[in-house]
């Protein structure tokens, strides 16, 4: 029996299995099977399948955006829309066959946005191009998830459970669970809250299953089974998620409004420029980047081109996007703007300095 046939008996035996306190140790086991199962699917430990290899597009500006959606429901035409990048697009399904790259240009910063081909139901079993877009999809530090507003809402479940099937988990943070493997002196089970979705011994069975006898856990929020099989994978990426809901143009005001108001969702009309300059004020705040001015010493800062990090960045961070020499050379910075503490005056800072959007960096050397 094959993989995917294994994980079709497990998901049958899923469905079939009533939830209730009784059965949730068991059904803890299956899902422990199944996670398994699909990581040696995405995952395949032989060279030769070559499995999960994703598209071959470099990584290049401050953050990368994914575009993910079923055929035909208007990536191209975002793309060539909001950047200078010309992408394939007709009336036709599977227009797009491979990853187009662009890059949007916006606060001094360059986005670069892919637009992905269409997904097809089974993708997470490696249907269509499945196993190349998902690969691709998990190096994004954003995901924007293309809609059909004609449609109805099934496209949006369907997409979710390949994505999750994947191991990408859309808007949700990583369970506050510390696990450590050992050698020796068996499992030590520390829980500083009381669980409610899951138990001690459902947890000890998963970790039996994975033949993991030697290790360290630390609980430190109400979780799930499923979210301690994904502490424990290892693999799982948690990705920030907008849904965008294109062709608005074409279905009743009232209907506009009862999408724009859920959360994290934008609605626009490609063929028509609707929302699009909103659509991308809101991937900028989802990506949490902060803009940094360099200022050579005795010159003006340079405003016109800004060092793009991520929020929480430190000045370590910005000597290592200038140039890697500069931070084995560091002796200290001067920051002016919101992470001084004497603004508008400038403070002598260490590497560890946290800066925040729009400072001004002044780096001396060695």
């Amino acid at each position: 029996m094959g993989i995917v046939e294994k994980i079709k008996e497990i998901e049958q035996e899923m469905a079939r299995t009533q939830k209730n306190k009784a059965t949730e140790y068991h059904l803890g086991l299956l899902k422990a099977k199944l996670a398994r199962y699909r990581a040696q699917l995405l995952e395949p430990t032989s060279k030769s399948s070559g499995g999960g290899t994703g598209f071959d597009v470099q990584k290049s500006g401050d953050a990368r955006v994914a575009l993910i959606g079923f055929p035909s429901v208007g990536k191209s035409t975002l793309l060539s829309k909001t950047t200078e990048t010309a992408s394939a697009s007709a009336s036709y399904e599977f227009t797009t066959l491979t990853a187009i790259p662009g890059v949007i240009e916006y606060k001094g910063a360059r986005i670069q946005l892919l637009d992905l081909p269409g997904i097809v139901e089974g993708a997470s079993a490696g249907r269509g191009r499945g196993r190349q877009v998902v690969a691709t999809a998990k190096t994004a530090d954003l995901i924007i998830v293309m809609l059909d507003a004609t449609k109805s809402e099934e496209q949006r479940r369907l997409l979710e459970i390949e994505l999750d099937a994947v191991g990408i988990r859309l808007n949700k943070q990583k369970p506050d669970i510390v696990f450590k493997r050992r050698t020796t002196g068996g499992i030590t089970f520390n829980c500083t809250v009381k669980l409610t979705k899951t138990d001690e011994r459902t947890i000890r069975s998963i970790l039996a299953s994975y033949k993991l006898h030697n290790c360290d856990v630390m609980i430190r929020e109400d979780i799930t089974t499923d979210e301690f099989i994904d502490v424990l994978i290892g693999t799982r990426k948690y990705i920030p998620c907008l849904y965008v809901y294109n062709k608005i143009d074409s279905i009743s005001l009232e209907q506009v409004d009862k999408i724009a108001h859920e959360p994290n969702t934008v609605v626009i009309s490609c063929e028509m420029d609707l929302n699009l300059d909103y659509l991308i004020d809101e991937i900028w705040d989802r990506l949490s980047l902060v803009k940094v001015y360099t200022k050579k010493r005795g010159a003006h800062p340079d405003l016109t081109d800004p060092v793009c990090m991520r929020k929480g960045a430190t000045v370590e961070d910005i000597c290592n996007g200038i140039h890697r020499s500069l931070a084995p050379n560091f002796r200290y910075a001067l920051v002016w703007g919101k992470s001084s503490k004497f603004a508008p005056h400038a403070q002598k800072v260490s590497l560890a300095h946290q800066v925040q959007d729009e400072d001004v960096v002044s780096i001396f050397t060695k």
